[in-house]
């Protein structure tokens, strides 16, 4: 095994990026995820990796060169938050069209206006359908070692879609954890090597990338894009059990927290969850039936498993650390409830908190399991009280 460290989440980012060695990264740095690129490109000045780093003038430009690379046949990752993720969104789409098998951490973060550099998961939702695998990390432990499955999964054979590793803006990129790592090794052998057979390079095998595609064909091309993600899940569960066997820490696509005999639940992503779980076992010792699901992966949405996990309960909230402007409802809350929908009578609440970085407290969140006991009990909720702001002023 390698060993513990006392280190920050944007430092265990670029600490699983040199072991990793990836042949290139592209990147353009911005706030809070600047020191992923500055601590990484230090390993690289001193000759600690291989990797061809790539300083661009901006997002888009870095998106355009980690596919550049891909499609040419590397092994490619890269890092951004909040304004640089919304400047990459074409870039986005083009990636995962490819089947470009790109990691790249999300530092989640406010999208201005006004200008906030705080988090709230505002910048990857907006990125949710552009094809991208998206994992979610409660702790700086999870960060890293969600960097290390990245790889594999995206570089899976039946997957080839690019991963995006999230955590929390300042609320983990900046706090400082001990966490366990692997050897350079370890690591090595896990992620195996990577030969990409359809690459641009390959000159005896010509291809094309991207070309145009119009009524002829395009529909045809985005249905086949899309059967991809029906076999993603089983990769996911595949590496999360293989990383278990390697470094004692097994990961699904979800983590079910004294679920067993929940009467209620609240579902969460991020490091609120683990705020949650000091509220359970609370609330736990008051005799009270209460649960937590913490989903990591957020797409491909695991829906069937959601509705067998969510189905039979009296009562679910969702927490949403974002919110859809015009729409019914914030993003986690409306798959969850799409996913139930004519299948479970279910009450489910919405909770959108903590935009722009703004602390939920741990009394605001037992108000929450106290609000979803009552509807567990009305066994119904009128539209009007289905989403509500938790610790806004009015």
């Amino acid at each position: 095994m390698g060993e513990r460290i006392l280190i920050e989440g944007n430092a265990a980012v670029a600490y699983a990026l040199k072991q990793i060695n990836p042949d290139v990264v592209a990147a353009y740095p911005i706030t809070p995820a600047t020191e992923v690129v500055q601590v990484f490109s230090e390993y690289v000045a001193n000759g600690e990796v291989d990797t061809e780093f790539v300083a661009v003038e901006s997002e888009h430009s870095a998106m355009s060169a980690c596919i550049g690379a891909s499609v040419a046949g590397g092994r490619v990752m890269t890092a951004t938050s909040a304004q640089g993720l919304a400047l990459m969104w074409e870039m986005l789409y083009i990636a995962s069209a490819l089947r470009c098998p790109i990691v790249m951490t999300v530092a989640n973060r406010a999208l201005s206006a006004n200008i906030n550099i705080h988090c709230d998961h505002s910048d990857s939702m907006g990125a949710r359908d552009s094809g991208w695998v998206q994992l979610y990390s409660e702790n700086t432990q999870e960060i890293y070692d969600n960097m290390i499955q990245g790889i594999r999964i995206a570089e899976h054979e039946d997957v080839r879609i690019p991963v995006m590793v999230c955590y929390d803006g300042f609320v983990l990129s900046h706090a400082l954890e001990v966490i366990e790592t692997n050897t350079d090794e370890q690591v090595q052998q896990f992620i195996g090597e990577f030969h990409r057979e359809d690459s641009l390079l390959d000159v005896d095998n010509p291809k094309t990338f991207g070309p145009l595609d119009l009524q002829d064909f395009y529909f045809e091309h985005k249905r086949q894009q899309a059967e991809v993600y029906e076999h993603i899940q089983p990769v996911v569960e595949q590496v999360g059990k293989e990383y278990g066997e390697l470094s004692g820490r097994s990961y699904g696509p979800y983590e079910l927290y004294r679920m067993d005999d929940a009467e209620v639940a609240l579902v969460a992503l991020g490091s609120t969850a683990g705020t949650i779980k000091d509220v359970v076992d609370e609330l736990r010792e008051q005799g009270r039936k209460v649960g937590l699901v913490k989903l990591r992966m957020f797409r491909p949405f695991p829906a069937a498993d959601l509705v067998d996990i969510l189905g039979g309960l009296k009562a679910v909230g969702v927490m949403d650390r974002s919110t859809s402007l015009g729409g019914f409802g914030a993003q986690l809350w409306t798959e969850i409830r799409s996913a139930l929908y004519g299948k479970s009578e279910v009450p489910v609440l919405d909770y959108i908190y903590g935009l722009g970085g703004r602390e939920i407290q741990l009394a605001e969140i037992v108000n929450i399991f106290d609000d979803v006991e009552r509807a567990a009990r009305d066994g119904k909720v009128e539209d009007a009280q289905l989403i509500k702001y938790v610790g806004v002023r009015e």
